[in-house]
């Protein structure tokens, strides 16, 4: 009798003999109109026009001018040199951060009597990690401390009061020593040793971002912790600086790198690019090829200005993926649309520039940074600057971009160019031992 019932309905509409799944007068799922409606549209991104992995479909009909291109290598190294500090400022901001590292690892090893906090992770990061560094009135170097523990206020001035009594003790130059200074600021704090004739011609000073475990952030209370947001910066720093030295070390990335951090703070039009996006930007450039082999420093510098032209940080552009984000995050949605359009048509009129040799305008050497605002001629050629072509609604209010993937080190060093501080709290030798207590 089972047999008979096959290809029949039930009273529920459900079918004996399939899998098939009827629902009364709507008739199957298959069947229902609705469900299409509300699927979601897949994202796929477009990737932009990039004439370096289309070499070989676009055969160049003209040779490379080797004077033009020697000349523009040997300007590019030439500026890199002038934005490079001295050996000797080095050698001095690298002594001051020696010695705080060593400190905190002897905290680690044997923290003795000294109970504020416990410490887990201790590592360079920022600019000077990355040997990345600008030369300003202001050589700031970047250490993260990782607590095991929570970031209390009350736990990070009675470390910065024990690393910096420490510290004085290794200072035998009484000049020196009476000149350190300690302050305290919202990532943590920071020890700064000013210009010396003797000892260096600019001020050096090491930034100890204070942070937490990843586990522990959302523990972290405004008013008795160090800002949720800071510490997850800090904690980026570390990705980042570990991702840097596993994948761009390249002489060459670091060059275009320093190149492109002086170009971005002179024309306004590119400061939306943070240190982090032009990290990556140099190595995609300079590596991202069909041979998988680095790319001289004159084709990549082009490069650059190529593929953000071309549109490679523009919504729906594939761009470029962070490496430190488990999720598919690109780096360009940092910004918002208005920025990702002024980064665009900014990089737009600097090529056109570039195209008829007007690279000394784009590294400072000559003219002003007004050539991406006012009209510029070229070997009788004018160069007319790019509009935007973003118009935000009226409702919307231009916004600052979101910072939360950049880290910590980013915006100390954009401070330090700047000559602006984080704000922060000077605290002198007999001051340090109130902290003490």
């Amino acid at each position: 009798m089972r047999g008979n019932y096959q290809g029949q309905r039930n009273i529920r509409g459900r079918s004996f003999a399939t899998n098939q799944r009827n629902f009364g007068r709507g008739g199957t799922m298959q069947n229902r109109p609705f469900q299409q409606r509300h699927q979601p549209k897949p994202f796929i991104p477009h990737v932009c026009f990039d004439l370096i992995q289309a070499e070989s479909s676009f055969q160049r009909v003209k040779p490379v001018n080797q004077t033009e291109e020697k000349a523009l290598n040997d300007v590019l190294l030439k500026r890199n040199q002038d934005l490079t500090p001295t050996p000797n400022e080095q050698t001095h901001l690298l002594n001051l951060i020696s010695k705080i590292q060593i400190i905190l690892d002897n905290l680690i090893l044997s923290p003795a009597d000294f109970d504020a906090c416990t410490m887990d992770e201790i590592r360079q990061v920022g600019s000077f990690k990355k040997g990345t560094m600008l030369m300003s009135n202001k050589l700031v170097a970047d250490l993260c401390v990782v607590l095991k523990t929570l970031p209390t206020r009350e736990a990070v001035s009675r470390l910065a009061a024990k690393v910096f009594e420490e510290v004085r003790k290794t200072i035998s130059n009484p000049l020196e020593l009476s000149n350190l200074q300690l302050s305290l600021n919202e990532s943590g704090f920071e020890i700064l040793s000013p210009a010396l004739i003797a000892v260096s011609a600019v001020d050096v000073a090491v930034q100890v971002l204070v942070t937490t475990q990843q586990q522990n952030i959302r523990k972290l209370e405004p008013d008795l912790h160090l800002d949720s947001r800071i510490c997850q910066l800090s904690l980026n720093s570390v990705k980042h600086a570990r991702w840097f030295e596993e994948n761009a070390s390249h002489s060459t990335i670091k060059v275009l790198i320093r190149v492109l951090k002086d170009i971005r703070h002179r024309f306004d039009g590119l400061s939306p690019m943070n240190p982090w996006i032009i990290d990556l930007l140099a190595h995609h450039a300079v590596l991202n090829n069909p041979k998988r082999e680095p790319l001289n420093l004159v084709v990549a510098f082009k490069r650059v200005f190529q593929l953000i032209s071309a549109g490679f940080f523009l919504p729906g552009s594939a761009g470029i993926i962070d490496p430190c984000e488990g999720a598919l995050v690109r780096v360009h949605t940092n910004m918002n649309l208005e920025q990702q359009d002024m980064v665009c048509y900014t990089s737009q009129t600097l090529f056109r520039v570039l195209a008829h040799g007007g690279y000394k305008q784009i590294l400072g050497f000559e003219g002003y940074s007004s050539i991406t605002t006012s009209p510029s001629v070229w070997s009788g050629v004018v160069v007319i600057p790019s509009s935007k072509a973003f118009e935000p609604a009226k409702e919307e209010t231009s916004s600052s971009a979101n910072a939360d993937d950049q880290d910590i080190s980013d915006l100390t060093e954009e401070n330090q160019l700047k000559g602006e501080n984080m704000p922060q709290i000077e605290l002198t030798a007999g001051e340090t031992t109130n902290l003490m207590v």
